[in-house]
């Protein structure tokens, strides 16, 4: 994933930008980064790897190293950025967030016409914020080359840029997967993909741009250089997976929006025999938490926290570069409260079931406890296709995902052919898929949040969502 953060006001802001950048540190874990801008220095940049550290931790030293009037910063789960670039359009600093997906398209291209080059990384790879600074440099203005950008990328491509004056250009994705809100005080503007981050610094909410909306901003002057356009198809997982508790997107909030949507899947579960006994509702933590609180209060059944998750140290499963060392590290946080596990029958929410490796240690760390039963619900419905747009489900092969493999299992790849009936549990072949999950992953019962329901614990029109992942869709 990954986010941005800027500030352009009439005072030295390293030390809000500062704050603002690490308060999106859930949003990734690779690299950060913070460029500046001050009259009498220039623009100043700094990056440092992440992955074993706190984004405060590498960047205490920029509040004494770097000063600035206007500043942007990233979190980012890929390249290395903001980057320093020097073109025909003057200096400036980039940051970028999205997935480009024709990166070697654009990349041959470019350099069949330029004469130009690029900084290759290992194995030839180009920054991806490199190749949009390339695009954004074809046009003679910013306006025109964030919208050329935007219109050449297969993929989402939302665009934080830093000038040599020490102006702010804020750019929304064209169809607005991604949030990117505004907030204001005295002498001072701050752009944001978190709104909280801002508001934690006493500054007051202003506005979300509109999908593909393009503003620049210079302390409290704010000039729409491209306005929004009409089509929105905003990422529908902000909510049920990886936005804070705390923000809120399009006038919905997160943790609101996961307790409506525990609520809607206790509803349908309601007088399922199966579920008679259950002694707990729990969460896998920590996103599953609050689906889970809202359906232990809908159900009327008891919420307690079985195991908890030791975080001190690793404080995301995904940390590690490789799939088996956050596995591991996955294994390593749980800890057991025996006294709730023990001859307990528990039913457990996740925010989402998407390769199933984890969960299924999960069960078996349950197990090995003393559960009687692990009842297992997600809430999100199946995931048939890896995000192409975002970084939440990607994989090198939808067969990675263990709805689409074990469909293929069931009937080969004419199953593929029937997604939609495999992703409703109504169906025969919704209660076979979820009849394999269980007996793969060691569930006493399994079921998906439908579609319906999530769009319902939304709250916003399905035709303003995204969601690819679950019905293909864009």
């Amino acid at each position: 994933m990954g986010g941005f953060f800027g500030i352009s006001s009439d005072t030295d802001c390293l030390t809000d930008v500062f704050f603002g950048v690490d308060y999106h540190s859930h949003l990734g874990t690779k690299n950060g980064g913070i460029a500046a801008y001050d009259p009498l220095v220039g623009l100043q940049r700094q990056i440092h790897n992440i992955e074993n550290t706190p984004f405060r931790s590498k960047f205490g030293h920029v509040l004494s190293d770097m000063k600035g009037i206007a500043a942007i910063g990233c979190i980012s789960d890929y390249d290395p950025q903001p980057l320093l670039v020097r073109s025909n359009l003057g200096n400036y600093a980039l940051s970028v967030t999205g997935v480009i997906n024709n990166s070697e398209s654009l990349i041959s291209n470019f350099l069949s016409f330029s004469g130009g080059h690029f900084n290759a990384m290992t194995g030839g790879r180009v920054n991806s914020t490199e190749l949009v600074a390339a695009l954004i440099n074809q046009k003679s203005n910013f306006t025109d080359g964030i919208l050329f950008a935007q219109e050449v990328i297969e993929g989402t491509a939302s665009i934080l840029i830093l000038t040599d004056d020490g102006t702010i250009i804020a750019a929304r994705d064209k169809v607005g997967r991604l949030p990117v809100q505004l907030g204001t005080k005295p002498g001072s503007t701050a752009v944001a993909f978190e709104a909280f981050s801002y508001q934690k610094m006493d500054y007051e909410h202003l506005r979300e741009l509109g999908p593909g909306e393009i503003v620049s901003i210079k302390q409290n002057d704010i000039t729409v250089l491209s306005p929004p356009k009409p089509k929105k198809r905003i990422c529908a997982f902000l909510w049920s997976y990886y936005g804070y508790p705390t923000s809120t997107y399009e006038g919905m909030n997160v943790e609101a929006m996961r307790y409506k949507n525990g609520a809607i899947l206790a509803q349908h579960d309601e007088g399922k025999p199966e579920l008679e006994n259950v002694d707990y509702v729990g969460g896998v933590p920590d996103s599953g938490t609050p689906h889970a609180i809202g359906y232990a209060n809908e159900s009327g059944k008891h919420f307690a926290r079985a195991f908890i998750k030791y975080t001190p140290t690793w404080s995301r499963s995904f940390m590690p570069t490789e799939q088996t060392d956050r596995d591991r590290i996955a294994k390593m946080k749980q800890i057991p409260v025996q006294e709730l596990i023990k001859g307990k029958s528990l039913l457990f929410v996740d925010d989402s079931i998407v390769r199933g490796t984890q969960l299924r240690e999960t069960v078996d760390f349950l197990y090995e406890n003393g559960a009687r039963e692990v009842h297992m619900r997600s809430a999100c419905p199946p995931i048939m296709y890896g995000c192409k747009f975002l970084n939440f489900s990607r994989a090198t092969s939808d067969m990675e995902l263990i709805s689409r493999r074990t469909i293929v299992e069931l009937e080969g790849e004419e199953g593929l052919d029937h997604l939609d009936e495999y992703a409703d549990a109504g169906t025969e072949r919704g209660k076979a898929l979820r009849t394999a999950i269980c007996e793969k992953l060691h569930f006493a019962s399994l079921e998906f949040q439908s579609l319906e329901g999530v769009v319902e614990a939304i709250g916003l029109p399905e035709c303003e969502l995204c969601t690819y992942c679950w019905n293909g869709k864009e």
